[in-house]
C-alpha cells in the first residue's frame, strides 16, 4: 500500500487525505466548486454521493498503485455500506483542485 502521504499528485494526495480522515470541510476545499463524478459510468452528484458513500458509511481508501503522474489510482476502498472492494479512480485536476474524479470496480 501507499501511504497518502507518499502519493505522486499533491491534489490527489488532498483528496485521499480528507476521505481517511473523514474531513468533509477539506474534502470540499480540494473540490473545485462545479466538480463532477461518476460511479461505475454513471454521473453523480458529488455531494449527495460523498454523503452515502464516504461519511454516513466511514469511507476508507488504502492505495495499491498510482500511475498517469498520480492521477490514475487502484485502491482498495471500503465502507460500512459495502465493504471492501478494489476499485479504480481516475482524477482531473487544474489549479490544485479536483474538476472531475471518476471511480469504477478494478
Amino acid at each position: 500500500m501507499i501511504a497518502p502521504n507518499e502519493l505522486t499528485d499533491p491534489t490527489v494526495r488532498a483528496f485521499v487525505t480528507a476521505v481517511n480522515a473523514g474531513d468533509q470541510k477539506a474534502f470540499s476545499a480540494v473540490l473545485a466548486p462545479d466538480a463532477t463524478m461518476s460511479d461505475d459510468g454513471s454521473d453523480r452528484d458529488v455531494a449527495q454521493w460523498a454523503e452515502k458513500e464516504i461519511w454516513s458509511s466511514n469511507g476508507h481508501m488504502d492505495v495499491a498503485s498510482e500511475s498517469d503522474d498520480g492521477l490514475a489510482l487502484v485502491v482498495d476502498y471500503r465502507n460500512d455500506t459495502w465493504g471492501e472492494m478494489r476499485t479504480a479512480w481516475r482524477f482531473v485536476t487544474d489549479g490544485g483542485r479536483v474538476t472531475r474524479f471518476e471511480t469504477a470496480q478494478a
